[in-house]
Order: C-alpha cells, then sequence, then structure tokens
C-alpha cells in the first residue's frame, strides 16, 4: 500500500462518520445508565417520613402510601390502654428524610397480652432465685404467702387465686403469688413411717389378713386407748 492511499484512507470521510457514530453510542449508553440509575434509586427525591405512631394500621397504610412510601409489620406489642391494631412504634422515626419506596417498619398493638411460661422453679429453687428468674422473665411478681416449711424455699405459685405448675403460660399482667416457707420445718428433719402390727383376739401377731370374723385388733399398749369397766352379774333367781 502506498502512502499517499493510507493517508487518504485515515482522511476518508466514512471513518470519521463511524467514529462519530461510535461516539454518539458511548455517550447514549452512559446517559441512559445514568438516567435508569437515577430512576431506580430515585435520584434527587427527598420525602418526610410522616408520624403514624398511634394510629390504625390501615390509617398508617393509607398515609404512607399515599407519600410513596412502603409500610410492613416487624413486631407486635401490648399496651392495655390502646386499642388493638394501634402503630405503637415506626422505623425510620418521624421527620427522617428518605427516598420513595422506602419500607417504614411499625409495630402494632396485638388484641390481647402476650402469654410466658413458668419456668422450673415450684418446689426446685429458693425463693430468691425463683424471684429472680421471674422478675428476669417479665413477670409481676406480688405479696409473698409464707406456709409451715423449710425457710426461703419456694414451694408453690398463686394467680387470681388459683394454684399453677412448672410449664404453665400465665399472662405478663397476672400477678404472681410466692408461696415461701416460713422456716418452722426443716427439711433435714425425716418421717420414718412403720407398718402397723395387728393381732388375734388371744393378742398373738398375725399377717395383715383379715380374719375370718373381719375384725383386726391391736394390743392395748399399741393403740394406748383401754377402757376400764367391771363385770356386774345380774340379780340371783
Amino acid at each position: 500500500m502506498k502512502t499517499k492511499d493510507f493517508f487518504g484512507k485515515i482522511f476518508s470521510l466514512r471513518l470519521w462518520l463511524n467514529l462519530a457514530l461510535m461516539l454518539v453510542v458511548v455517550v447514549l449508553l452512559c446517559l441512559g445508565v445514568k438516567v435508569g440509575l437515577d430512576i431506580y434509586t430515585h435520584h434527587g427525591e427527598e420525602i418526610v417520613v410522616p408520624d403514624v405512631r398511634r394510629k390504625s394500621f390501615a390509617d398508617a397504610e393509607y398515609l404512607l402510601t399515599g407519600r410513596e412510601l412502603k409500610v410492613a409489620v416487624s413486631d407486635t406489642g401490648y399496651v392495655k390502654t390502646l386499642p388493638p391494631d394501634c402503630i405503637l412504634e415506626q422505623s425510620p422515626e418521624p421527620g427522617k428524610v428518605v427516598k420513595s419506596g422506602r419500607v417504614v417498619y411499625v409495630v402494632i398493638n396485638s388484641s390481647h397480652s402476650p402469654m410466658l411460661t413458668i419456668p422450673d422453679i415450684i418446689d426446685n429453687c429458693s425463693y430468691r432465685e425463683a424471684r429472680a428468674k421471674l422478675v428476669a422473665m417479665g413477670f409481676k411478681v406480688g405479696t409473698t404467702e409464707y406456709i409451715p416449711g423449710e425457710g426461703d424455699w419456694l414451694y408453690g405459685l398463686k394467680s387470681g387465686g388459683r394454684m399453677l405448675h412448672n410449664g404453665q403460660k400465665v399472662s405478663v399482667n397476672d400477678v404472681i403469688v410466692m408461696q415461701v416457707g416460713d422456716g418452722m420445718r426443716d427439711m433435714s428433719d425425716s418421717i420414718v413411717y412403720a407398718e402397723p402390727e395387728f393381732y388375734d383376739e388371744l393378742g398373738d401377731s398375725v399377717e395383715a389378713v383379715p380374719p375370718s370374723d373381719g375384725v383386726l385388733y391391736t394390743t392395748p399398749e399399741q393403740s394406748g386407748d383401754v377402757d376400764e369397766f367391771e363385770v356386774v352379774t345380774g340379780p340371783e333367781q
């Protein structure tokens, strides 16, 4: 190829037109990507999050969607003085500036109080340990009722006049009464039970099998309850 032909191709109009078209395509592609990202990320848009607390979920959803925001329930709580389905908390907080399409997470009020499970503490640990566990779990612990037994030992739980048992579910609003030993009896004291001995009419020891007449007798020494009497004869005929 001659030098003249080479430079002629370089400076040809067709070549420059092709380069210009390629440049235009690249520029348009970059602009398209930028516009697409702005649309997807809502660049430049600013929406102030409204306060939907203490509103019903339906009202909160209507208010948020009207500002191009989404709403989702993240958790439930319970406030006795507020109606069910009421918004208790929200995130982001009111007044925050966000982009459209942002999800606002809310905590709604439940229609009933949460339930807690009684741990394995009845007749299984001391009063102090049991009370600490109940308080840590969120139970409402009321007054303490003392009953005969080992001091500082938990014998039972009551709520609303009924006895509770381990594993039972109780409302967080129920007040727990703890039955604790008053120290009048030592748990180390043992009680020995002995099988009773039975005797026949002659005072001989027999097995615990009813005799033919269906009556078993104990010795006077064991019973400790002997009636003293004298035989009185009737008038002579």
